[in-house]
Formats: C-alpha cells, sequence, structure tokens
C-alpha cells in the first residue's frame, strides 16, 4: 500500500468498517469527500473470511468513475486491472478469472440479479455515492434487499456515501443497522460571489470570472456548468487565452481518453481550465484544481407522464451539490470558490431523486421480470409515485411487453435478453419480423450511446457507419452493435435503410408523426412535433421521433426518420379498418360522429357517420355534464336537493347523498335511463329532474319527505306559504299580519329544525328577522308597529298581537 493511502481519513475507520461487516450484514459509512472511502474499503474487505470465497462488488454511478477506480485499486496492488481488481459496464468487460473485486456501474447490478437472484460467487455488494439517488440505485438497492432477505441472507451489503440520508436508509436497512462516520480530508475554501447579470452573455460572463481567476489564484482551474452546449460555449469565449493556459472538456460523451487528460495534470506544465458537467461532482478527482468555478445550475431529465416524454431542465443547483462542488477546490490543499450567484440566493437543500421525476418504464419492466406486481412488496427508500409508474406501465402495455396484470406476456420475455431500454427491446426482438436485424442493431447502439453527430435524419447518420478502427463516440457506437449483433447471432452489415422507419414505429409507435405542414407533424400521443421548415424530413408524409425535447406545446424533433403511409399501414394493420368515432364538440352541445381510419390521435382517413350509436351517445352526454362540473337544476330540482339534503345533515339514513357531487357520480344509474332520444346537452338540461329525482324514491319515503320538509307551511290567516330551502337553513317570509295569533316558531324535520321568519310589511318588504316569534311579539312588534300604522294605514297593527285575528287583507276588506 503507498504512503497516500496512509495518510487517508478512512484508515482510521477500516477497523470499525470491518468489524461492522462482520457482526451484521449491512451497514452505512458516511465519509466526506476526500476521506478515501471508494478506493480503500473494497481492498480492505476482500481479505475479511466472510469475502475469501467469494468477490466483491462495487458499484459506481458513472463509467468513468468505474474505470478509474479500478485502475487506481490495481495499481495500489501493483497489478494490472483485470487481475484482483477488475471493471464491468454495458459494452466493455476487464475481469480475469483471478478477478475478486469488480467495479460495475450500476445498472450492471440489475442485470446480475436478475440472471441470477441468488448471486452465485459474490460475496458482498458495496453502493458508492448513493447520494445521487440515481434511479438504478434506487432499484438496484430494493432487488438486492429483496434477495437478501428470501435467498441470500450470508450477503453483506454496505452503503457509501459523501452525504447520506441516515434516517430514511434505516428505514429500509434496519433501525439496529451500525453507521460508521468519517471525516474528510479537506483544506480551506474561500468564497466569493459573482453574480451573473441575466440581461448579457452568460459565456461571456463566465468568461471574465475565469480570465480573473487565473491572474489571481493559484493552481488549476474546474468549471462546473449545466451541460455540453454551454461548454463549449465558454469553449469558444476563452478561445483567446494565452499558450500557458489550456482549456479540456469533461463531460460523459467524452471518449475515454480525452476524459482521462482532463483528470490529469498537464505535461507540459500549462494551466488548465477544465470546464465540467456533475460528472466531477463526485466520484473523480480532478488532479491539481485549487479553483472552482460554479455556475450554480445544474441539467435534470423530468418525466412528464401526460405528455410520455422527457426533457431537460435547467435548474437552480441544490445546496448539497453546491457544498460538494465547492469541496473540489480543497482536496489538495486550500482552495478558492467562485461562485456565479449572489450570497443571498436561497436555494433548495436537496436535489429530488431520480425516482421522483424520471421515467420509470424501465423500472417497470425490471419489476415485471422480477416477478414483482405492487411496487410496494419491496423496501424502497423513496417508493416510485403512482402515477409515472402508472404511465411507465401504459407504456410498456402498449408495447405488448406486459399484460393488464403487470405481468411480462412472451413477447416481454423475449425482451428480457436485450440489455437495453424496454423500448428498443421490442425494436430489437421483432427486427427479424423485417428481416433488418443488423440495421437494429445499429440503430439501438446509437440511440443507447447519443453517438453519431448531430444530424436528425437518422437516415443520414446510419448511411456513414463506422468501423472497428473508430476513435471516441463512434468506437462505443461500433462496440455496443456489435455486442447487440452477437448477442442476435448476426453480423452487422446493413444491406438496406428501408426498414429504418419501421424500427423506430416499433420503439416509439406514440412518437409516429402525421405532416399537418412542412416542419409541423402531429403526434399520435395528441401533441405537436416541430422541425425546421428547410430541414429534409420536414414535408415527409410520415415522420418517427426517436428523440423530442419534451415541450408541451410544439416539441423539437432532435432525431426521427420517415416512414411511408403503406409500410406505417401494414405495421399497424388496425389502421385499415374504420371505426366509429365521436367526439363531442362544446360548441355545438352536441356528440358528432365520424368513421376513421387512425393510429392513436392520427387519423388517416375519415367519413360521415349518419347513425350514432346510442350508448355512446349516452356517455357523452354525460361526460359533457361532467367536465362542465354541474347539473343544471330549476327552482323546482334547486329547492328538492335542499330538503333532502336538510333531512340528511337533521336526521341521517336513510336521506340519500343528493350533492352535485354525488349526482354527478353516480348518474349512469340515475339519469341515463332518462336519455333516450337526447341528443343534445341542452336538451338535457331541460328534463324534469326534479320529478326524475323523486322517483327514486319509496312511496313511504316521499311521504315522510312531505311531511318533515314541507314545500309549504300554513299559517294563521289560512295561507299556505312556500319555504325556501336553498339558504343554510330554512326560510319561511310571510307579511307580519298572517301571524296574529301564532305564539311560537314553525318547526320541521319531526320539531327539530325551527325555520327562520322573514318578516314582511304589506308591500312584502322585510321588517324583521326571527329565529323567535314569541320574543318579537314581547319586544320587538311594538318598535314595528310604531314605524308602519302611518305608513300602511289601511293595514292591522293591533296593540295585542296575540289575541288579533290574522289576516292577508286590509282593514277595510276585513269589515266587507
Amino acid at each position: 500500500m503507498t504512503d497516500v493511502a496512509t495518510q487517508l481519513p478512512i484508515e482510521a475507520r477500516l477497523p470499525a468498517i470491518r468489524d461492522a461487516m462482520a457482526g451484521h450484514s449491512r451497514a452505512l459509512l458516511v465519509a466526506e469527500p476526500g476521506a478515501g472511502k471508494t478506493t480503500r474499503v473494497p481492498l480492505e474487505l476482500l481479505d475479511e473470511p466472510w469475502c475469501r470465497q467469494g468477490k466483491l462488488l462495487l458499484l459506481e454511478p458513472r463509467r468513468v468513475a468505474a474505470r478509474l477506480a479500478a485502475r487506481y485499486m490495481a495499481e495500489q496492488l501493483g497489478e494490472s486491472v483485470g487481475e484482483t481488481v477488475g471493471y464491468r459496464m454495458r459494452g466493455e468487460s476487464r475481469v480475469g478469472p483471478n478477478t475478486r473485486l469488480e467495479v460495475i456501474t450500476q445498472g450492471v447490478l440489475t442485470r446480475l440479479l436478475q440472471d441470477d437472484p441468488l448471486l452465485e460467487g459474490v460475496s458482498g455488494i458495496i453502493f458508492d455515492e448513493f447520494h445521487e439517488r440515481s434511479l438504478e440505485a434506487d432499484l438496484g438497492l430494493a432487488l438486492t434487499l429483496d434477495a437478501q432477505q428470501g435467498l441470500r441472507d450470508d450477503l453483506r451489503l454496505l452503503v457509501m456515501s459523501a452525504t447520506l440520508e441516515v434516517e430514511a436508509l434505516k428505514g429500509v436497512l434496519g433501525a439496529s443497522v451500525p453507521v460508521i462516520d468519517c471525516p474528510g480530508r479537506s483544506y480551506p475554501v474561500t468564497t466569493h460571489y459573482r453574480p451573473m447579470n441575466g440581461r448579457d452573455d452568460a459565456a461571456r460572463q463566465q468568461a471574465t470570472v475565469v480570465r480573473e481567476a487565473l491572474a489571481t489564484q493559484e493552481g488549476d482551474l474546474l468549471v462546473f456548468l449545466p451541460g455540453v452546449g454551454e461548454i463549449r460555449r465558454l469553449v469558444r469565449a476563452l478561445s483567446s487565452l494565452g499558450d500557458d493556459v489550456v482549456v479540456l472538456e469533461l463531460h460523459g460523451r467524452l471518449p475515454l481518453a480525452q476524459q482521462q487528460q482532463a483528470l490529469g495534470r498537464d505535461d507540459q506544465g500549462r494551466h488548465r481550465v477544465v470546464l465540467a458537467t456533475a460528472i466531477a461532482e463526485s466520484s473523480v478527482t480532478v488532479d491539481g484544481v485549487r479553483v472552482v468555478i460554479d455556475g450554480g445550475f445544474e441539467r435534470v431529465p423530468v418525466f412528464q407522464p401526460r405528455l410520455g416524454l422527457t426533457r431537460l431542465a435547467t435548474q437552480r443547483l441544490n445546496r448539497a451539490s453546491a457544498d460538494q462542488r465547492r469541496g473540489r477546490a480543497a482536496r489538495q490543499g486550500p482552495g478558492v470558490c467562485y461562485r456565479l450567484w449572489a450570497e443571498e440566493q436561497p436555494l433548495p437543500p436537496h436535489g429530488d431523486p431520480e425516482i421522483l421525476q424520471g421515467d420509470l418504464s424501465a423500472l417497470a419492466f425490471e419489476l415485471a421480470r422480477w416477478g414483482v406486481q405492487d411496487a410496494q412488496a419491496l423496501d424502497w427508500v423513496t417508493p416510485p409515485p403512482a402515477g409515472p409508474l402508472a404511465a411507465g406501465r401504459a407504456l410498456l402495455l402498449g408495447l405488448g411487453l406486459l399484460d393488464d396484470q403487470h405481468r411480462l406476456t412472451a413477447l416481454g420475455r423475449g425482451c428480457s435478453r436485450w440489455p437495453c431500454h424496454p423500448r428498443l427491446a421490442v425494436m430489437l426482438e421483432r427486427a427479424g419480423e423485417r428481416d433488418a436485424m443488423p440495421l437494429a442493431c445499429w440503430l439501438a447502439a446509437l440511440l443507447e450511446s447519443r453517438a453519431g453527430g448531430d444530424a436528425r435524419d437518422l437516415a443520414v447518420t446510419l448511411s456513414r457507419l463506422p468501423g472497428r478502427d473508430a476513435r471516441g463516440s463512434e468506437a462505443q457506437w461500433y462496440r455496443d452493435a456489435k455486442r447487440l449483433a452477437e448477442l442476435a447471432q448476426c453480423g452487422l452489415k446493413v444491406a438496406s435503410l428501408a426498414a429504418l422507419g419501421e424500427l423506430l414505429a416499433l420503439a416509439y409507435p406514440e412518437r409516429i408523426a402525421l405532416f399537418q405542414a412542412p416542419g409541423r407533424f402531429k403526434l399520435a400521443a395528441g401533441n405537436l412535433a416541430l422541425l425546421d421548415a428547410d430541414h429534409p424530413l420536414a414535408h415527409c408524409e410520415v415522420l418517427v421521433a426517436a428523440e423530442l425535447d419534451g415541450q408541451a406545446h410544439g416539441a423539437k424533433v432532435y432525431r426521427g426518420a420517415a416512414l411511408s403511409l403503406s409500410r406505417l399501414e401494414t405495421l399497424f394493420p388496425e389502421t385499415r379498418e374504420f371505426r366509429p368515432r365521436l367526439e363531442w364538440s362544446d360548441e355545438e352541445g352536441r356528440l358528432i360522429g365520424e368513421e376513421v381510419r387512425s393510429l392513436g390521435e392520427l387519423v388517416l382517413e375519415r367519413r360521415p357517420l349518419t347513425a350514432l350509436p346510442a350508448e355512446a351517445v349516452r356517455e357523452a352526454l354525460l361526460a359533457a355534464v361532467r367536465r362542465r362540473g354541474h347539473l343544471a337544476l330549476d327552482a323546482k330540482a334547486e329547492q328538492l336537493l335542499a330538503r333532502v339534503a336538510l333531512l340528511r345533515r337533521t336526521l341521517g339514513d336513510p336521506w340519500p347523498d343528493w350533492s352535485q357531487e354525488a349526482l354527478l357520480a353516480d348518474m349512469e344509474a340515475w339519469l341515463a335511463p332518462y336519455l333516450e332520444g337526447v341528443r343534445r346537452l341542452d336538451k338535457l338540461d331541460r328534463l324534469p329532474l326534479a320529478t326524475i329525482l323523486l322517483d327514486r324514491l319509496e312511496w313511504p319515503q316521499r311521504q315522510a319527505l312531505g311531511e318533515q320538509a314541507p314545500t309549504h307551511l300554513a299559517v294563521p290567516s289560512g295561507s299556505r306559504i312556500r319555504l325556501d330551502y336553498t339558504g343554510a337553513e330554512p326560510v319561511l317570509a310571510v307579511k307580519l299580519q298572517e301571524l296574529f295569533g301564532l305564539a311560537q316558531t314553525p318547526h320541521i324535520a319531526g320539531g327539530r329544525v325551527p325555520v327562520l321568519l322573514h318578516l314582511l310589511s304589506p308591500a312584502g318588504r322585510p321588517l324583521q328577522v326571527t329565529r323567535d316569534l314569541a320574543s318579537f311579539w314581547a319586544h320587538g312588534y311594538f318598535e314595528v308597529r310604531k314605524d308602519m300604522r302611518g305608513r300602511y294605514p289601511k293595514h292591522p297593527w293591533p296593540e295585542d298581537p296575540w289575541a288579533a285575528q290574522a289576516t292577508a287583507r286590509t282593514k277595510h276588506a276585513r269589515r266587507q
């Protein structure tokens, strides 16, 4: 072991880690940046008794981190990669017969578990950098815990991170799981704030800060930016730097050699300015960096279940990531961090796990392969949200991979052999039907690797296939295609690109798009797809979009291919048949019918439908009422609903819930039978809803309704006065003279509810509102009498209202 290793802070914690792993099947290690956890802990555990008969798996979130960790640990042992220490990732493997420590990317673990849930030959698994909370890490941990509990109670599990939500992990690992804390090796960092001006060019302002740091600070610079586009714009803005400065890029699209160049010191002794995405935030150390410039933003994929698209969102950095970035300046000595935002700028404390914002279709496929129909049956640090998971399953159902019980179909079982996204697995599994397997291998590898340049027409990209001597991303494309071709047992020679559009349509059926105008297409999912009007694909009759930017009101197509209508109809034979299609017209308030040949929301041909199915009309009418959100009630229906509501509040069962919400939910039972011959919404609104609802009550209950909540009350004058139930309490609005001789307020609902009396003048204007008529006669009446006698002299205003005769007439009319 080198002297450098013995100086690492993790050395002091190694005995505690060994003890924890010896006595427990699970443990947590919280180690700050610079502690040395990634490369020291796995080597230390290799010789533990529980590990001697098997191998150890170390999970890394990124390919570059996996390669570097494996190489560094092999050097510590004085060996080459592939001997004791090796690595494995999609399309690349360096392991040998004596390899006991495999550094793997997170997706490899899921595949290992699916192929062999017992993980024979594996003694332990280490999750590194778990705080990044990738979807693959969360899924891998859930599956590992399930395998450990049910099949491999001897399997050791260690979760490591620079920052860790300990309580959340204890919830799935167990409250008694040992937790080891380790400080990092970090030097002080001086932080400067340089807020950006939103009106001016961002790259120019970033370049100004870079020049300031080069002029005033020592060491190399590490600049964090959201994506490759921002990196390349800053490269151009820094093109005038002197020969003593070299500007390097560091991101996932670069070939390994360029990534390694960015991570090491310059062999000519020049200052380095490394422009990096979040790839440099953790997992890797950029040697020689003493200055960090943090742009303050990150780019994250956000899945939109309604559109079925993922868009890359640029958002404000969270505080935990900002602190991680700042720490990169102090890994090898005191450092300086320039933050390109105001010091008072609030930052969210943590980022969301990918499982809360990503596309869950691949996760849903892996759950089905694992035999889990209910995701809650597994232990999750953060459970997959129901909406996106349902959207993922709906996609798999549409692709034919799952049945309606979330179980794999025959096609789904066949697609399990392909190490790629389920969409591309369907394309590969069905490519033989079109005699296009080599083309499918190239296409799947291209879409997974994002190689092939910037051409938006995939036919152009696939007309220039790389060879075995390719370099950079083209070499990765070739290796991935070759690996898929070996699985398919086919060659890589492509005879024709004729099936390109069909292959894409198999993988992305909802992204098949029909021409509307140059550069404007309607997707089968219903939304718009856009190309520049002068693009070669802008005029094709059918377009299949493989990549879009996820914008709801016009998604920009990044990659796609043309498809003819005839090939579309061959691929989807159901599009040749006319089917009835009914659409509700809010403008006309009625159902409009036609017969169409269609795919999703795309109408290939239409013709009028003269006879509308009665059941469809009823369903459309009820749906229109629900969209509107309320029933159109006349006064009679409004009073009826209020009367029943009063009795339900007061007496409870058996009085039904006739609220608008309840009635809307149950219209199929009580309203649909009365819609025979009704075709328009305005005619439905004229139906006698009060009569229809009353018919739902048995005769005894209708009688009880009339007794407990009568429509009218008889008053001493002999009149029958209508009650109003539409307010908070029943109201009896009656002329004061008609109540002479009535001592107490009338009650309804079996004497439980007093009516609210609105006492009116002879002209029908309000004089008094009361629930206590006796109190009014005793006190309030005499003030009213004094004011009203002169105004209404023809009407009686007796001194004794208890003994006076009630009347609705004037004094003169009474004498006659």
